[in-house]
Parts: structure tokens; sequence; C-alpha cells
């Protein structure tokens, strides 16, 4: 898009930018043209029925006032009319409604074939990491044309990841995860901003989100450091680190197998279920007796403080790439060894 002398908005560069624009510009258009409406009836009414010496009328006492005459003045709005500022307003307001709503669920639910990027917040800069296993700070690489999912945290304090030319704003927040979606529409460099005050240096807290055509991003991505890990590869080490490969591995009466597991209902002691998402996944790390799975003893220790956010991505990105198959093929390979130590 060529400079333009007065931007009255950011440059348009996703998916989602036309579609949270037109509700914008139509609010801005309901409200300016009501405004207008409202001062201009305003200014007539008070100029049509001011006060005039031909309008006065006197009352039981002979004292002059000024209005008219209650028997003979108007008797007040018809009925149309009141029908008509009754139901035209609750429509508009109905369709801003039901237009907000899907506009809603399309900016909350991001596509299932979205590239996952994983954000941590910090004092006061972006850390970003790619599922290949490179990491960004204060920049963001992703392709042209296809669907990116960030799944976001926060070290320290509330922030709030902002992107103006895709209308992406998400707030950060420690202790939980929050998501968000993009696709972006044209190559180019992007900024990207907190927009939720975290400290002295919160104006620096900013960055950069670099779009790029799918070649260049290949490129980028096998010339970018990734340490020669991919996050779940990461995450493996950290899982067997940790222990966890005894209890959450095999079929063991300590803990629930973790294989195949993500995405799908868990249930809970008390009858209550949840689902095996990030959120939960982190959660049973930093907190295990927050939710006890259903015929399996409360023992699990606590991970709080022993694991950083960037660790904890990477726990889960492993837990993630444990699918079904590698579930049976564990079961196999177990039920093998119980037969030929029997």
């Amino acid at each position: 898009m060529p400079e333009r002398l007065f931007r009255f908005i950011p440059d348009q560069a996703s998916t989602l930018a036309p579609a949270v624009d037109n509700l914008y510009f139509f609010l801005v258009a309901l409200s300016a043209f009501f405004s207008i409406l409202i001062a201009g009836l305003l200014i007539y009414f008070a100029v049509k029925f001011r006060r005039r010496p031909e309008h006065a009328i006197a009352d039981e006492h002979g004292v002059v006032r000024g209005g008219q005459d209650p028997e003979h003045g108007a008797h007040g709005p018809a009925l149309a009319l009141e029908i008509a500022w009754t139901v035209i307003p609750l429509v508009i307001v109905l369709g801003i409604f039901f237009w907000s709503n899907r506009l809603f669920f399309l900016i909350s639910r991001p596509p299932a074939d979205a590239m996952e990027v994983f954000v941590v917040g910090k004092q006061w800069m972006w850390k970003v990491q790619h599922p290949e296993g490179q990491r960004e700070i204060n920049q963001l690489h992703v392709p042209v044309g296809r669907p990116v999912r960030l799944t976001m945290s926060s070290e320290d304090v509330i922030h709030s990841f902002f992107m103006p030319a895709f209308r992406v704003k998400m707030d950060v927040l420690p202790g939980r995860y929050t998501t968000a979606w993009f696709q972006a529409t044209r190559p180019g460099t992007y900024p990207l901003y907190c927009a939720e005050y975290c400290g002295t240096l919160h104006s620096g807290m900013i960055g950069q989100i670099v779009v790029m055509h799918p070649d260049a991003y290949q490129a980028w991505l096998e010339g970018a450091p990734s340490g020669g890990q991919t996050l779940a590869s990461a995450g493996e080490g950290l899982f067997k680190s940790f222990g966890c490969a005894a209890c959450h591995l095999t079929d063991s009466p300590r803990g629930p197998r973790l294989a195949g597991a993500y995405g799908k209902p868990v249930s809970l002691e008390g009858g209550a279920s949840a689902v095996a998402d990030e959120g939960y996944l982190r959660e049973s790390i930093l907190n295990p007796q927050a939710k006890i799975v259903a015929g399996y003893p409360p023992i699990m220790p606590t991970f709080q403080g022993q694991v950083t956010e960037e660790q904890l991505i990477q726990l889960i990105a492993y837990v993630k790439s444990l699918g079904a198959e590698e579930g049976g093929a564990a079961r196999s390979a177990q039920g093998a060894s119980e037969l030929r130590k029997d």
C-alpha cells in the first residue's frame, strides 16, 4: 500500500483486518449519524418551541407564564412514532450483537491447520519459540498465507501482545496461557507492541513481525539458530531428567499414561472432567493437586520454581508429540517385555 500523507489506520495485513475494520467503521458511522441527528433535533426544538410572548398564558391567579395551553397543545407522539423509535434501535442493536458475536468467534478460534508459535512476555521483551527449535527475541518470522496460532504466557506481570496491522491484541498473563491467531496476507515488516503498561520500560517493549514468502521463510528456518533441538526433543530430555517417564510413559498405577492424551477429555476425581490442553498440562506440572485424575493417587510432586516458562513450553510440546500410535507401540513393547519376564 503506498504511503499516505495522513495515515488514519494501520495497513490491513491479515485476513482478520478487513472484518474488524468493517465493524469499527460501521460503529463510528452509526455513532456519528445519531450524534448529529440528536444534536440537530435539540437545536431545532430549542428554536421552534422557545418561549414567545404570543404563547404566554395566564394561570388561575392571573400570572402570565410561557408555554402552550395544555388543553390545546400537542398531545404527544403518535403510536406509530413510538413503535418506530423502539423497534428501529432494537433492530440496530441486535444486528450489532450478531455481527460482533460472529467476528468474536472468528477471532477466538484458530484454524485446525495453524502453525504453532510460543511467546513468553518478560520485562521488557518478547521471547518467541518455534516448534522447530528456532528462538527469537522481539521478532517473529512467519510465512505469508499460513495461519499462525500464538500460545502466550508471562514470566512476571500482565503484558499485551498487540499487532496493529493484523488487528490482533491479546493480554499475556502470568500463570496461564492465552491464545490468538492471525494469517498474514502481505509480505513485509510490521510493528509489534506491548499494549498493557508493564513497568518503567514499557514503551521500549516493542518488536517486529516479519512476514515472508514461503520459500524465504523456509530458508530462514534452515539458517536460524535452533540449538539442534526441536521443542519436542528438548522437552523429551526434560521429561526424562525429571523422572516423568516412569509414571507417564508406562501403564503405571502411579500416574495416567500421556501418550495420545493431548486434546482428549480427562475424568477427574469427584466426577468432573477436563480437556488435556496446554492450560491443563501446565497446571498439572506446576500444581498437580489441583485436578486429580480419577483412579490415581495424588502423589505427583510440584515442579513450581524448578522449570522456567520456556521449559514448560518444551515439556508440553513433547507431551503433544506423544501420539496415539506411539502410545500403542509403547504398550506393545511393554506387553512383550512382561511376556519375556513371565
